[in-house]
């Protein structure tokens, strides 16, 4: 089954199709153009197809094992003309020897050396392996473009799932009613910072609506973000709320995904210090590990007593990091002991 998956593929669908193209092609004209008889014409016609077959499979096998599709095209294009002209000598050093064992006559001089046919079949093989190798790097291009278009539309599609769920929590009656009521109870003895957190707050709301306009955002940015939500929180909990901050400064323009910061933190508020009868702790570090940046916030409470294990919030932060950063980006959330939970992201240096 699985071996029949694999000549079912596209590219053994187009190897065959290719191939058999070239012997109807090849036979077609020795029919309807004159010629010297070739009692041996379909053997050799059939013998340098599956010769073919096997060179332009191996040049694909090399391809893919150096990592040639990898590469910038302006590189890709030197190995493209390099590995051409290497596998058309195979191929015409395959093709001469295969005519020679079975005694096919090519309409070439019996004096004519060895050397002098295998550069002269090399060089009208080279054309041909240089058009293969043109369309196969040409249709891995235009995948591994749709490809990165596709992640770049994903990528859209989520920000913009998290920027309507992030709104959403944000504008809820439940957050609204806390907010504006933290906000009354200080208009009268504490009217400046009253002003203040009605800043904070459209703060807030404004960095949430934005969140879609683009893929990554300064630590630093979204710092402020962080410190306006957690300054709005804090006049609900007040003292119940302990905030520490342990930021390394060279880490504060490394970018991040937007309002991916704040989400964190606001699951740990929601599922960690809003469940412990005298509040708790958030933590957020930042700081560089060898060629990793790492992002951590701790809030006191157990994970296996809640679900904050769970949750769009969590999914899109690990799926918008999968999709920027690829292998080099990771997301945990675990128990870290001492009553206490930590979420890690883990994301490559961006060096400036």
């Amino acid at each position: 089954m699985a071996m029949r998956k694999k000549i079912l593929s596209p590219y053994w669908i187009c190897q065959i199709t290719g191939w058999s193209a070239y012997c109807i092609i090849y036979g077609f004209f020795f029919y309807t153009i004159p010629h010297e008889p070739q009692p041996l014409f379909f053997h050799m016609l059939v013998g340098d197809a599956l010769i073919g077959l096997a060179v332009t499979h191996l040049l694909r096998t090399l391809i893919k094992s150096l990592g040639l599709l990898r590469l910038d095209v302006s590189k890709q294009f030197m190995y493209l003309l390099s590995s051409a002209l290497l596998f058309a000598f195979l191929y015409a050093f395959l093709s001469i020897s295969l005519e020679e064992l079975i005694g096919a006559k090519t309409g070439v001089s019996q004096e004519t050396s060895s050397l002098k046919k295998l550069l002269r079949a090399s060089m009208g093989t080279f054309l041909f392996l240089l058009m293969w190798n043109l369309i196969y790097f040409t249709y891995h291009y235009i995948v591994r473009n749709r490809a990165e278009m596709m992640d770049k539309i994903r990528l859209e599609s989520l920000v913009k799932e998290l920027q309507l769920k992030t709104i959403k929590a944000h504008i809820n009656p439940h957050f609204i009613f806390n907010a504006l009521n933290s906000i009354r109870a200080l208009v009268d003895e504490n009217p400046q910072r009253a002003r203040t957190a009605i800043t904070e707050l459209s703060n807030l709301l404004r960095s949430s609506m934005q969140a879609e306009k683009q893929e990554t955002t300064p630590l630093e940015k979204e710092l402020n973000i962080v410190k306006d939500y957690l300054a709005l929180e804090y006049i609900r909990f007040e003292d119940r709320l302990n905030v520490a901050y342990d930021i390394d400064e060279d880490t504060l323009d490394q970018p991040v995904p937007p309002m991916m910061l704040q989400t964190l933190v606001e699951n740990a508020i929601k599922h960690g210090i809003s469940k412990q009868v005298n509040g708790g702790l958030i933590r957020i570090i930042s700081d560089f590990r060898g060629d990793k940046h790492e992002l951590i916030v701790q809030n006191t409470g157990n994970l296996s007593n809640e679900s904050n294990g769970e949750g769009f919030g969590l999914t899109s932060t690990y799926n918008r990091l999968k999709i920027l950063f690829g292998s080099k980006a990771a997301f945990e959330i675990k128990d870290s002991g001492d009553n206490m939970v930590e979420a890690k992201v883990t994301m490559p240096i961006h060096n400036m």
